[in-house]
This record gives structure tokens, C-alpha cells and sequence, in this order.
């Protein structure tokens, strides 16, 4: 395998460059987006029992936010519960942004290695021939080890980075799902806990029927 790689030439270190880069943006990918993490079971459930029962101070507030993305997307609601409809869905909407951004971190420095893999190999090719042409130049087509060395080069190049880039591009796309499905559950559970707090102001406490379930702290995320 290494004489493989030797054999590419100056071309193989961006795309080696990029094939580690990626790599480590998989793995973490792979870990912060755990569903676990992202969403934890039953903690929406959880956060409009407080909602319900009133049992909402600053520390469960704070402890829900470090909890998880959706606990920073329902706690930014918790902060203005005591607003209009209309201004919790917009503080909603706006912390949203930011969780979603934090999800989709890294992202686009997958993607950009999915598009410059090609390009990089493309490179590498270019080089080859090159060399090829430089050897033809000196010595003639009477030593083919030298036009062999040229096209190998160009081979490997071109090989190494469509390895590099295709899955880095299937990846990227598989990322970018998971996102989006994580974001559409979010949403369900945000529009949940603003109908709890619509109705928490609207409905005496005395006359409320008794939460499904209360808790003094949110769950946290499986490690």
C-alpha cells in the first residue's frame, strides 16, 4: 500500500491531507449527532410537565439548556414563557437557527473535500503526465520505465481521490439527513411546549387535571 501512495507522487499529500481531515470530521460527526445526545427520550415530555405544574426556576432552566440541543431549543422558550404567543414562537425560531448551526457544524468542510477530491486527483493526473512528457522530452520513447512512472502517477492520483470523494460526499448527504429529521422532531417538540405554556397562562393551576409525568431534573443525554 505504501509503495501505492509513493507511487502518486507530490499529488497525494493534499489528497492524503484531505482523506485524515475527513476522516476525523466523520468520527465526530458520528458522536455528536448520536440521537441520544440530540434528542433525549421522554425530555419534552418531561420539560411540559414542569410547564404544567409551574415548576420552572432559573437552575432546572439552565440545567435543561447544557442538556442537550433540544433542551437549549425548549429552555430559549422557557426564558420568555411569560410573553405573548407570537414572541416565544419568534425567540423559538431564533434559537433554533443557532442549534441548527451548531448541528450542522463541519459540514461544509465535508462537502468541500467531497468536491476538491476529484479536483485534487484531477491534479495529481495532470502532474503525471507531466513528468511523462518531461522524460519523453530527454531521454525518447526508448525507456518505457519512465513513461510507466509518469502513468502511474497519474493512475494513483486519480484513483486516491475519488476514493477520498465519494464517500466523503455519501457521508455528507447521510449528515445533512439526519440534520433535517432531527430538526422536524425539534420543531414537534417546541410547538408542543408553546401550546403547554399557551395554555399553563390561559388555565388556573388549581384547574388544570394532573401532569402525565413530573420530574425534578432533565434526563441526560446517554454518554
Amino acid at each position: 500500500m505504501f509503495e501505492i501512495l509513493k507511487a502518486g507522487g507530490w499529488g497525494m499529500l493534499p489528497i492524503l491531507a484531505c482523506s485524515a481531515v475527513g476522516l476525523a470530521i466523520v468520527l465526530e460527526r458520528f458522536w455528536t449527532l448520536r440521537r441520544s445526545a440530540v434528542l433525549p427520550p421522554g425530555l419534552g415530555e418531561q420539560v411540559r410537565s414542569w410547564a404544567h405544574s409551574q415548576q420552572l426556576n432559573p437552575s432546572h432552566i439552565q440545567a435543561l439548556r447544557e442538556n442537550s440541543p433540544l433542551g437549549e431549543l425548549l429552555a430559549g422558550a422557557l426564558d420568555v414563557r411569560s410573553r405573548p404567543r407570537a414572541e416565544i414562537k419568534e425567540r423559538i425560531e431564533d434559537t433554533g437557527r443557532h442549534v441548527v448551526h451548531d448541528l450542522e457544524r463541519y459540514l461544509s468542510s465535508l462537502g468541500t473535500i467531497a468536491l476538491i477530491g476529484p479536483l485534487l486527483g484531477l491534479l495529481g493526473t495532470v502532474l503525471g503526465l507531466i513528468r511523462m512528457f518531461l522524460a519523453v522530452m530527454t531521454s525518447g520513447v526508448g525507456d518505457p520505465m519512465k513513461m510507466a512512472g509518469g502513468i502511474g502517477e497519474a493512475l494513483v492520483c486519480t484513483a486516491s481521490g475519488l476514493v477520498v470523494a465519494i464517500p466523503a460526499y455519501i457521508l455528507h448527504r447521510y449528515f445533512r439527513a439526519r440534520v433535517r429529521g432531527y430538526v422536524v422532531q425539534m420543531e414537534k417538540q417546541a410547538t408542543a411546549l408553546l401550546d403547554e405554556l399557551t395554555i399553563a397562562r390561559a388555565v388556573p393551576i388549581d384547574a388544570r387535571p394532573p401532569a402525565s409525568s413530573a420530574a425534578a431534573r432533565p434526563a441526560r443525554a446517554a454518554s
